[in-house]
């Protein structure tokens, strides 16, 4: 983790400074630290402990929120627009079968462009049953509207919490964010964190106050039906919004860096990138092995980096085309697939890639789906296969990590 700081601390300080908590209760203090109006969630597994503390801080008089006990996925994100459009600052956390049974009001609320911030715990989809993580669940729900930041560990995980707000809320953005962070892997690992306090957050992240409310006083229309004569014009305005998130997201990212000291990479963040002939791309937990294999393979003479994507959505293009322009083959991992073509992250990159004087073979590998271990056996792997694809050209544009054959 890089550090950026006005202030330097030293290393005991910070340490001092840190607990060992559970991932699921780091993001849950977070999201205390902002204050949230309203919180609604259904319990579904792996993101259920970050809840059930958010309702016993609510419970012991630590945080001044509506908590919300409903029925269903559908109407937890449901409440929220509703609350959302009242003027309400609003949290919900979900996985899986539960972001799939939100998808209607994932787009209601992006539509109506209400600044909710939702973690997702990731896991699999049905079927088979499976409640183990990979990204499937919020990369299925790319196209929804909402803005998508990818947390390598738990510590970053908490920490996008308040920069989501700020992001969500600013005038000029009025955007959903969901803060995606790998099922079990985080949410459920102890390990030591600098806890968020109330009083730094409240530096850091402006009240809320919306603009455009459901108010008798003035009304408005929320959410209103839309013929062809205006529905284009809507679109574009949620696309252009997104345009500008992209510079908000590095402006909010270093604000936090500056205040807290702890930097993330703003949309990318890079490792031994620089003067890098093979480079993987990825985002989420495995980042923290290939970083360890990077620097093993390194000692070997061998010059890999990595770039990792925080902002799938929106989508970086220009910050990839920076980061690969010196790259002489990319290797794409990811924990997703798209069943009748490829991996959505292999595909978004081949197409930032496309107009451009960057022109190195580009192979992707989906891997991890289930819950199955990413080795540094498989990256290792990956590497050799990206090698002979610079060497020897493409053989496969995509193929599937350590796939067990034998089952076929």
């Amino acid at each position: 983790m890089k550090m950026i700081a006005k202030e330097e601390m030293s290393l005991k300080e910070r340490m001092a400074r840190m607990k060992v908590v559970e991932g699921s209760y780091a993001v849950a203090h977070a999201v205390k630290c902002c204050a949230p109006d309203v919180i609604s969630a259904y319990p579904i597994t792996p993101q259920t402990h970050i809840v059930e503390h958010l309702s016993q801080f609510v419970a012991d008089g630590e945080l001044d929120s509506e908590f919300l006990t409903v029925d269903s996925e559908f109407s937890a994100m449901s409440s929220l627009v509703g609350a959302s459009a009242a003027g309400a600052r609003c949290y919900s956390s979900t996985t899986s079968q539960g972001l799939a049974l939100m998808w209607e009001v994932l787009y209601n609320a992006a539509g109506m462009r209400l600044p909710i911030v939702m973690t997702v715990a990731n896991r699999a989809l049905s079927a088979p049953l499976n409640i183990w993580n990979d990204q499937q669940d919020s990369v299925g729900a790319r196209d929804s509207g909402w803005i998508q930041l990818y947390a390598e560990d738990v510590q970053e995980a908490a920490d996008a919490i308040p920069q989501a707000y700020k992001i969500a809320e600013d005038p000029e953005i009025l955007t959903p964010v969901m803060v995606c962070m790998d099922g079990f892997i985080l949410t459920h690992v102890y390990e030591p964190v600098e806890l968020l306090s109330v009083k730094d957050v409240e530096r850091f992240l402006p009240p809320y106050k919306p603009k455009h409310i459901l108010d008798p006083e003035n009304p408005k229309t929320f959410g209103a039906f839309a013929d062809p004569s205006y529905f284009t014009e809507l679109r574009y305005m949620q696309w252009d919004a997104h345009r500008r998130a992209l510079s908000k997201i590095e402006t909010v990212a270093r604000e936090f860096a500056e205040q807290f000291g702890r930097w993330y990479g703003g949309l990318i963040d890079t490792y031994h990138a620089d003067d890098a002939e093979v480079i993987i791309v990825t985002m989420g937990s495995v980042i923290g092995t290939i970083k360890d294999c990077i620097d093993d393979m390194r000692s070997e003479g061998l010059k890999v980096g990595l770039v990792k994507i925080r902002s799938y959505r929106p989508f970086p293009t220009e910050a990839v085309r920076r980061a690969l322009k010196d790259a002489e083959v990319v290797a794409v991992i990811e924990k997703d697939v798209t069943v009748g073509n490829e991996g959505a992250l292999l595909t978004d990159l081949k197409a930032a890639l496309y107009n451009t004087p960057t022109r190195v073979p580009v192979i992707g590998f989906p891997a991890g789906l289930g819950g199955r271990d990413i080795t540094v056996r498989d990256i290792r792997r990956v590497v050799d296969r990206a090698i002979a694809a610079r060497d020897r050209g493409i053989e496969a544009e995509m193929e599937f990590l350590s796939l067990r054959e034998d089952l076929l």
